[in-house]
């Protein structure tokens, strides 16, 4: 394994974790839908209870992303955790506010009562899946930082990455196309949240509303996305000298990206096929509620192709507005070859933790929401 493949395998598994964040932000979809769907208490209750048994792999994702883009580009993590705070320091507030509402909606000593932390439910289930995409369209379409890593020898500042201005990452919310991204990337999560709804919870009144979700944000995200991705790939982007490490503008690179990396783009089709199969046959037949699952996995293969052309093929995948030359790639951003080494051996325990999460929601799925069961137990969120 040389250290060019390492490099391209680890951003295979950032990219791949992302696209899992993605999916699992079902969670989040379903939450901004609380007082929309639900029309009673009970029905609220059926809608919290199935996301709540289900809200740590999404944020346990989250987290892992994360620890995983520090260790294997400690550079992004740097500058864009570092750099962008104000950004990421929003998005990770409004997961913690999910953790405490569903801890806390129905403790005894809750003088707010239960809807308040509903409430911040759906804060977290608006705030979350728009703020990540916002974050996930700079990759595209630039942020407003500079580098310069002879920084690291000033005794008084050794700062390698700086903000191009004070807004420190909301910048990235003033870019239109980063809002019709972040846009498309939250009626995504009300789709998956929809599905999810449908498959998990056994109440016929709750999924026929569902479905009607389900069918206008259907619309309104391919407007979004379609629009985002046909101008993504006419853009000019930004291109990388594998021998000397320049930055350039490429007229249409992301298309080019597409058309090399054909392998990359029949995988995307794929992924968009499950997809519209999983919303047409759910929306059609009102019998069908595995939609989820073809669903689900459309996503994750959709939103693991846009990240690897975000990245491969002499791409640098965080691009910066204030200086190209700035940008990074895999190559200027990623650990040293004896990190990579040893992380790439501790990546092949990887299907063990895929296989328990697995096992884990098996576990939890053997017995499908609905209002006898909540009823009945004591232990309910």
């Amino acid at each position: 394994m040389t250290y060019v493949f390492m490099q391209h395998y680890w951003w295979f598994l950032i990219s791949l974790l992302g696209a899992l964040l993605v999916f699992l932000m079902f969670v989040q979809g379903a939450n901004s839908m609380i007082f929309s769907l639900a029309d009673d208490e009970m029905e609220r209750k059926m809608l919290v209870n199935s996301t709540g048994r289900k809200w740590e792999f999404t944020f346990t994702t989250l987290v892992t992303f994360g620890g995983a883009f520090f260790a294997s580009f400690p550079l992004f993590y740097s500058t864009s955790f570092g750099g962008a705070y104000w950004l990421w320091m929003i998005i990770l507030f409004s997961f913690v506010l999910q953790a405490v509402s569903y801890e806390f909606q129905n403790k005894l000593g809750n003088i707010f009562g239960p809807k308040l932390f509903q409430w911040f439910l759906v804060i977290n289930g608006i705030l979350g899946p728009l703020l990540l995409g916002g974050a996930v369209a700079t990759f595209f379409n630039g942020s407003n930082f500079v580098v310069n890593k002879m920084n690291i020898v000033d005794d008084m500042q050794p700062v390698i990455s700086n903000w191009a201005n004070s807004s420190h990452g909301l910048d990235a919310l003033l870019d239109p196309w980063n809002l019709i991204f972040a846009f498309a990337v939250f009626f995504l999560a009300r789709i998956l949240g929809v599905l999810y709804i449908i498959n998990n919870v056994n109440d016929d009144k709750l999924r026929e509303k569902a479905r009607v979700k389900l069918a206008y944000s259907a619309v309104t995200f391919l407007i979004l996305f379609l629009a985002f991705l046909v101008r993504t790939l006419l853009k000019d982007g930004y291109a990388c000298d594998p021998e000397t490490g320049v930055i350039f503008m490429e007229p249409m690179k992301y298309l080019h990206n597409f058309v090399s990396l054909w392998y990359v783009s029949l995988i995307l089709v794929i992924g968009v096929v499950l997809l519209l199969y999983a919303i047409y046959t759910t929306v059609r037949k009102p019998d069908y509620i595995s939609g989820i699952w073809p669903g689900g996995i459309g996503v994750v293969l959709v939103v693991l192709c846009l990240l690897l052309y975000a990245g491969w093929n002499n791409t640098a995948y965080y691009p910066s507005n204030a200086d190209l030359q700035s940008s990074l790639t895999l190559a200027n951003s990623c650990s040293s070859e004896f990190t990579l080494s040893v992380m790439t051996i501790v990546s092949f325990f990887i299907p063990i933790v895929l296989a328990y999460i697995f096992y884990a929601w098996r576990a939890i799925d053997k017995k499908k929401i609905d209002r006898e069961e909540l009823a009945a137990d004591d232990h309910v969120y």
